[in-house]
């Protein structure tokens, strides 16, 4: 399993994001990895629209004292999902926003005022500049999932940098130089499914998203817990329950695309499966490279025995669970009306250059393959034959 985590966080395939030959070129890797396996793999794409891109490392300088100081990003600064894409370096005075002529200016957002009342203040301002803490290893994490542009360019600054400049904007003091380099594209999407031989027993579909939020222009962003770590259970998973299953026992697996830009592949799965009438146990894994002291589990749709197989299976194979929410394919699922149970161990270096392979705990992935396992033998073992 940490050599599929790290094959997946390699550089060849660019951090995974939606609509990207890094992408692509992992999905193709996982075809060829689920036929080794002996399933029958199939290939259903689908769009995703409007997915944001950063397309170049963002410019920014700012008069400190005497001192013109460049912001490092991803460290320092990024770019803000809602911001207007503008790649030319743009410079003006600093203010605080709600104070003062914001003409030709950029505006420090103080800490607690809303986007909405910062574009209240905003007329004729060059851009906005907001405070947004950073991750434990000091770096701003990426969303691709979240609002729509808005009509002026905005940076995010981490915490100490936006006091520095809040506290020079109110002083009437320094410059900032900077622009905003993000589009949105619409771009192809692709769920990868695997299924074995089977006759008419009851359905398992084990989950896992295979995207990432990809790599920004000079910053990797391996995703390698997020959610190599998830595939690489599930993959286990199957091969395991291929040999330890009873043979009427329907089982397949779905890897997703496009999860991070607002579970979308989930989305379109579960519609085609409720189209269908099928109504198989799901049992989604999001995130097993990190876990503490028990997994969270999440549980939706009509999933009480599913859920009373994993608690049980817990119990076997000695991990800890807790109730506690799973943000992820899982829910989609669920809300199509299906039994569905989301699971995640952590991960350290959440959509950062942080994410990397190293950072995965064996132990975790050995943990939750093996609860995987256990909780899809004890829920067919007791669940009747689907029709």
């Amino acid at each position: 399993m940490a050599a599929t985590v790290a094959t997946l966080a390699a550089e060849a395939f660019a951090g995974r994001r939606v609509g990207s030959a890094g992408g692509a070129a992992a999905r193709g890797w996982l075809s060829r990895h689920l036929a080794d396996l002996g399933a029958t793999v199939t290939v259903e794409p689908f769009e995703v629209r409007f997915v944001p891109e950063v397309y170049a490392a963002p410019d920014v300088r700012w008069l400190d004292g005497d001192t013109v100081r460049r912001l490092a990003f991803g460290r320092d600064v990024a770019v803000h999902l809602a911001s207007a894409d503008q790649p030319l370096v743009r410079r003006g005075g600093l203010a605080v926003a709600g104070a003062g002529d914001p003409g030709g200016r950029w505006l420090v957002v103080p800490a607690g005022m809303t986007l909405f009342d910062a574009y209240g203040h905003a007329h004729g301002a060059l851009g906005l500049l907001i405070g947004r803490g950073v991750d434990a290893d000091g770096w701003h994490f990426t969303m691709l999932a979240g609002p729509n542009p808005g009509p002026l360019p905005i940076l995010t600054l981490d915490t100490a940098t936006h006091a520095a400049l809040h506290a020079a904007a109110a002083a009437g003091d320094g410059w900032l130089a900077g622009n905003t380099p993000i589009r949105r594209l619409d771009v192809p999407a692709a769920n990868l499914h695997g299924a074995w031989p089977a006759g008419a027993g009851p359905q398992v579909l084990l989950t896992a998203h295979y995207d990432g939020v990809g790599d920004h222009p000079g910053l990797r962003q391996p995703a390698a817990a997020d959610n190599g770590s998830g595939v690489a259970v599930v993959l286990e998973a199957a091969r395991v329950l291929t040999t330890l299953v009873p043979r009427q026992v329907r089982l397949s697996v779905a890897l997703l695309d496009a999860e991070e830009a607002g579970a979308l592949g989930s989305a379109h799965h579960a519609a085609q499966l409720r189209r269908a009438g099928a109504a198989p146990l799901v049992v989604n894994v999001d995130g097993a490279g990190d876990l503490h002291r028990a997994a969270a589990v999440e549980a939706g749709g009509p999933a009480h025995a599913l859920l009373a197989a994993l608690d049980q299976a817990g119990r076997y194979t000695g991990l800890p669970l807790t109730a506690g929410p799973v943000a992820s394919d899982n829910r989609r699922y669920a809300a199509a009306g299906l039994a569905a149970v989301g699971i995640g161990a952590g991960m350290a270096g959440y959509h950062s250059p942080a994410d990397t392979p190293d950072r995965v705990e064996p132990a975790t992935l050995t943990a939750v393959a093996k609860l995987v396992t256990a909780a899809v033998w004890l829920a067919t073992r007791s669940h009747p034959p689907a029709p």
